[in-house]
This record gives structure tokens, C-alpha cells and sequence, in this order.
């Protein structure tokens, strides 16, 4: 599959699928830390038995150097400074700093010279990011009151964002098919993942056992993913990639309207459309690039 569109949508939907899914595991009593090892543990054994089946099993150099390097930029410090940040920001300032990611990753792109976006692309992000943020607002997501230096801090989680979006796309081991990195940067979370959640609360696996629906449907969600998620990266560049946070927030408005009985107001819906001329401008300018295989 080659399309940059099509990899997107789906790789953004179940992305999307992510925030309902975690917020009933939250509330279920299950740490947020360890939520995140368990869907790395299971989406990057369902993607490995994938990548073993359709993927050539040749030895990659620097396979797990990059997984190491990947993991902990993209999953591991965006996850502990979130977590660190939001009791003296606000989950709703922090939602909008993680929506600023696709700014981020051009800007990294444009210095490094990695697929850098077009002036057509760079509009679209500007779109999406505009819809991103009032949908977020508009949701009534609240603000804290905000010491400087947490601000301070959480303003790199968009900037390690960015940075792993670019780090994949530069760094990609010659050689290596996207499922096997997919499963193999998934595996390589878990150990961080599993001592940031002993550090912040523990290792308590009964609330896990008392929802395996959630479980269950977190693991389906996160593997369909992952299976597209390198795909993207490989076809789309790191940029485009980014968007998925934008197809994401649109997503967890609609899951939460149709199965948690949420109610938003119209600015949520005119920010959801504002993110699909957003995607549209950046598909469009992806069109006229340079095809990769």
C-alpha cells in the first residue's frame, strides 16, 4: 500500500482510537505508564509475527540502535514529560503542545533537510494545526495555572516529537522492511515504559484483568497502527506523518460523541472541518512530490 492518503487516515484512526480507549483504562485504575508498556508489548509481538510472515528476515545493521534511539525519543520522554507537566499545566495546554507536533517536525525537516515540506504542505499544517487547537479549546479542555519552568518543559515534548518523526525517516536502517521496525522499536519501549510506570505508581496488573474488552480493543487498535504507521513514514516523509495526531483529535470527537455519550459544542465540528482542508492541502502537495517507493 502507497497511499500516502489512505496510510494516513488509517494509521490517524487508530491512533485516534488510542485517547478513548486510555482514558477508560485511566479510569479504571490502570497507570498510565503501564497502559503504554502494554500496548507496546502486544502491538510490537502482533506486527512482529507479521513482519516474519510477509518480510524478508535478512540481517539489518543497526537495527536495534535505531529502535533504542527511536523509542526513547518518540515514545519514552514525550510520555514522561507529559506526565510530569500536566499536574502544573493543565491536560488541555498539553494536548495542544502535543498538536503542535506537525509545526515542530517541518520546522526540524526544513534545518535538516529532511523531505522538507512544500510552501503548499506548510499551509496545510498551519490549516490542521488551527482546526487541532479549536477543537481542543472548544472541548473546554482546562487550563492550570502554569509555573514558567513546567511550561518550559512540556514545550519539548513537540520538539522530541518532532525530532523522532525526523530520526526515523534519516536514520532508517538500509534494508529494513517497516513492520520489522515497527515491532522491533514497539519491544524495545516496553523496558523504559515498564520502570517509568514503577516509578510514577507501580505495577499493579489487577485493574488491567478487570477490563480485558478495553485490553483487548486497545491491542486490535494499536496493531492495525503499527502495521501502517512505517508505511507512512516511508512513503509520506516525517511531516506528513505528523498529521496522524491531527486525524487522531478529529477521531476522539467522534468515538466520544458515539460511544461515551459526549457532547461538544459547534466550534469542535468546525474545527474538524478545518483539519480536513488541512489534511486536503497537505495531500494534495504530497501529490505533486516526488514519488518514493
Amino acid at each position: 500500500m502507497n497511499r500516502p492518503l489512505v496510510l494516513l487516515l488509517v494509521t490517524g484512526l487508530a491512533f485516534g482510537a488510542n485517547f478513548p480507549l486510555g482514558k477508560l483504562a485511566v479510569a479504571a485504575g490502570v497507570n498510565p505508564a503501564l497502559w503504554a508498556a502494554v500496548i507496546c508489548l502486544g502491538a510490537g509481538l502482533a506486527v512482529g509475527v507479521a513482519a516474519r510472515l510477509f518480510e524478508r528476515a535478512a540481517p539489518v545493521a543497526g537495527l536495534y540502535r535505531y529502535a533504542a534511539i527511536s523509542c526513547i525519543v518518540s515514545n519514552v520522554i514525550p510520555l514522561a514529560l507529559t506526565f510530569a507537566a500536566i499536574p502544573h499545566i493543565g491536560s488541555g495546554l498539553a494536548a495542544i503542545l502535543v498538536a503542535t507536533s506537525p509545526v515542530t517536525t517541518a520546522i526540524l525537516s526544513m534545518v535538516f533537510r529532511v523531505r522538507p515540506p512544500s510552501p503548499l504542505g506548510l499551509l496545510g499544517i498551519a490549516v490542521g494545526l488551527m482546526g487541532a487547537v479549536t477543537i481542543i479549546v472548544a472541548r473546554n479542555a482546562g487550563f492550570g495555572a502554569a509555573e514558567s519552568r513546567w511550561l518550559l518543559l512540556a514545550a519539548l515534548i513537540p520538539v522530541f516529537l518532532g525530532a523522532g518523526n525526523v530520526y526515523r525517516t534519516v536514520g532508517w536502517p538500509r534494508g529494513a522492511g517497516p513492520m520489522r521496525l515497527g515491532a522491533t522499536i514497539n519491544l524495545a519501549a516496553v523496558p523504559p515504559l515498564l520502570l517509568l510506570a514503577w516509578a510514577v505508581g507501580g505495577l499493579d496488573l489487577a485493574p488491567l484483568a478487570a477490563i480485558p474488552g478495553i485490553v483487548a480493543g486497545q491491542l486490535v487498535a494499536s496493531t492495525i497502527m503499527y502495521l501502517t504507521f512505517f508505511r507512512l513514514q516511508a512513503v509520506g516523509g516525517p511531516t506528513y506523518l505528523s498529521q496522524i495526531g491531527y486525524v487522531a483529535a478529529a477521531v476522539g470527537v467522534g468515538v466520544g460523541v458515539s460511544f461515551l455519550g459526549e457532547r461538544y459544542p459547534p466550534m469542535v465540528w468546525l474545527g474538524i472541518a478545518v483539519v480536513a482542508l488541512g489534511i486536503g492541502l497537505s495531500t494534495l502537495a504530497q501529490a505533486r512530490a516526488p514519488r518514493r517507493a
